[in-house]
């Protein structure tokens, strides 16, 4: 099998939501997330990895300051700054070993794209990822704030999440 890891085009970002929508149909998050995405397609450079040419990680940069969706920004994003966002992986591919290859895909590409500083923001209880972050060298502390997740409840309201943040220089 071939793995390989690249900038995602517009086309493939909106094929990849359609699929996602397609295989969760009771769930509204992947609309939200496919609005989002595209309609932020000139602030963000989403990051994909492609196993036999199916989608299989992907990863999120938001670059500018201009990104319309992108929460809590002070301390977390300017001109040299990049934010972090959207890290998945397909389950089946979990703990194999490409989300790693992505990630450090991301990172070369966003150093070469002149960017000093990475940042990114986890939920306290992800203790799993936390221990990845702080292994990639995320280890030091921004800030901590609340963020609507476009997750709904059964009164239609978005769930208030508590995120810290973190960066690491590059």
């Amino acid at each position: 099998m071939s793995y390989k890891c690249k900038i995602a085009s517009l086309e493939e970002l909106s094929k990849k939501y359609d699929y996602e929508i397609e295989i969760h149909p009771n769930d509204n998050k992947w609309k939200e997330f496919k609005k989002i995405s595209l309609k932020n397609f000139n602030t963000r450079i989403t990051y994909i990895g492609l196993l036999d040419d199916r989608i299989i990680t992907e990863a999120t940069a938001i670059i500018s300051e201009d990104d319309l969706d992108m929460q809590n920004k002070e301390g977390l994003i300017n001109k040299s700054t990049a934010y972090l966002t959207g890290f998945r992986s397909n389950k089946e591919y979990e703990g194999k070993g490409y989300f790693s290859k992505l990630y450090k895909y991301m990172e070369s590409d966003l150093k070469q794209k002149g960017f000093k500083k990475l940042t990114l923001g986890v939920e306290p209880n992800e203790v799993k990822n936390m221990q990845i972050y702080f292994n990639w060298g995320y280890t030091n502390y921004i800030k901590t704030a609340y963020e609507e997740y476009p997750i709904y409840n059964e009164n239609r309201q978005p769930e208030i999440i508590v995120v810290n943040y973190y960066y690491k220089n590059i």
